[in-house]
């Protein structure tokens, strides 16, 4: 099965602050009940439950996950919702319990136990399971009961369903591994995102692919420039400040003076920082591949254009359609979930995209930008996943900024050579699959270990 899934499929417009536990919950809801409204049941419904297990159960309350399920079920979707409209629609039912319109049409009554946490039930489809069952009016049997499974970066699985299908006959250039699309690469002359955008067009066609990456790169200068802009302390009770606009006010004041230090790593960070502020607040991100790793490829992104002489918008299509080509193979042979797979599966992919995708853009053959890749992998081999008091804040917001650099570290010292290197991409992905399936559940999206018991909540 061809490991090539789209650029738009990936680059996912979405709200914070997880794509995992916020993104993938409210697809399941309302997946759910566009079911039931499909099969005429949705009008015998007077009551929906959900039990969030695993990792969804045990930091569900910090990433906002009752709040996604219920916006679910009221028929919004992350792409266009109003966050703000997401935000507390879970304690806005009360303990008592309101009316809450399905699909924005049938009145079921739900209340807030009707969403329950259960993080100590793992189902054995994936650590981030939920279940969702539909009540008639005799309440003895549920009129529908699915489990869905949030597999990571929005991507949901129903149970029962067979395995992801791919459109392996819709892609031209299908590949299964990196060394596949490095033949791919040599076979035609091409690079990574030459491979991608043959496959992309195939689906999508010319303007469609470029219409949607032109889309993806707006959203998310979107949401650096205003995780710039925005002060303030982020919510969750950590009292954690957003530092990108006091960053960003000094970088400017040290621009002015062209006597002061190269300010390009520290700008790397500010726009790093901005976004994950932003993801951490609920507000607008897109998951890249995860929404706690978004930060890093739009950091780099930004990175491209302000410092590289000639960096334009095509170039930033191409480190799209390269990080999602690089983003495809992680997907396919390992994980982008942190509950399955720690923080490594995370950030560790979001650097390893970045860092091909930048040194394709300064120019690198497909064997450095391969190099590339491998490189940032293999420096986050073993990263758990641990977010403190359950929020996306510490320590994933500076993780971020400091896997951005990484990754331009990546790409710079790929670039140098000639992409001959002992460690492969598949290597270390296959690496990455193994240490997150050796890896202890306390260490994985759960809370339960690492700084979130060691730092002192105050």
């Amino acid at each position: 099965m061809t490991a090539f899934v789209s650029a738009l499929d990936l680059f996912s417009i979405g709200i914070g602050p997880s794509s995992s536990h916020t993104v993938g919950p409210m697809r399941a809801a309302r997946a759910f009940v566009e079911t039931l409204d499909a099969d005429g049941r949705l009008d015998r419904v007077t009551r929906i439950t959900c039990s969030l297990y695993g990792s969804l159960g045990a930091t569900g309350l910090g990433h906002g996950t009752p709040d996604a399920v219920v916006a679910g079920l009221a028929g919004l979707e992350p792409h266009d919702c109003d966050p703000d409209a997401v935000r507390g629609a879970w304690s806005r039912l009360g303990e008592a319990g309101a009316e809450l319109r399905v699909m924005d049409r049938r009145p079921v009554r739900m209340s807030q136990a009707d969403v329950s946490l259960e993080p100590r039930t793992r189902l054995p489809g994936h650590p981030n399971a939920m279940t969702l069952q539909a009540w008639g009016d005799d309440g003895a049997l549920p009129l529908a009961e699915e489990t869905y499974y949030s597999v990571g970066g929005g991507f949901i699985r129903r149970d029962g369903d067979a395995p992801e299908q791919s459109e392996a006959l819709r892609h031209p250039l299908p590949y299964s591994n990196a060394a596949e699309l490095l033949e791919l690469c040599d076979e035609h002359g091409v690079s990574f995102c030459d491979v991608a955008r043959f496959n992309e067009v195939a689906v999508h066609g010319e303007q469609g692919i470029d219409a949607g990456l032109d889309a993806i790169w707006a959203a998310m200068a979107e949401c650096v420039a205003h995780g710039l802009a925005t002060e303030g302390t982020l919510p969750g009770g950590l009292r954690v400040k957003r530092r990108a606009p006091e960053v960003r006010r000094r970088l400017e004041e040290y621009d002015r003076d062209e006597h002061v230090r190269d300010t390009s790593t520290e700008w790397l960070h500010a726009f790093a920082l901005a976004v994950n502020e932003e993801n951490a607040s609920g507000g607008r991100v897109v998951t890249a591949p995860t929404n706690g790793a978004a930060g890093i490829l739009p950091a780099v992104g930004h990175y491209y254009l302000r410092f590289v002489p000639g960096a334009d918008a095509a170039g930033i299509r191409r480190f799209l359609l390269t990080a999602s080509a690089i983003a495809s193979l992680v997907k396919k042979n390992a994980s982008i979930s942190g509950a399955e797979g720690g923080c490594q599966a995370e950030v560790g992919s979001a650097c390893a995209m970045a860092a091909g995708a930048l040194c394709a853009v300064l120019g690198g053959t497909a064997r450095q930008i391969e190099n590339a890749a491998e490189i940032a992998m293999e420096h986050h081999l073993g990263l758990t996943c641990d977010p403190v008091a359950g929020l996306v804040q510490v320590p994933c917001i500076e993780r971020n900024a400091i896997a951005a650099s990484t990754a331009v570290s990546a790409a710079r010292l790929a670039l140098h050579g000639d992409g001959t290197h002992l460690v492969s991409l598949d290597t270390v992905i296959e690496t990455m699959r193994q240490t997150g399936l050796d890896m202890m559940t306390k260490y994985k999206e759960t809370s339960e270990g690492g700084l979130a018991v060691n730092v002192i909540e105050c």
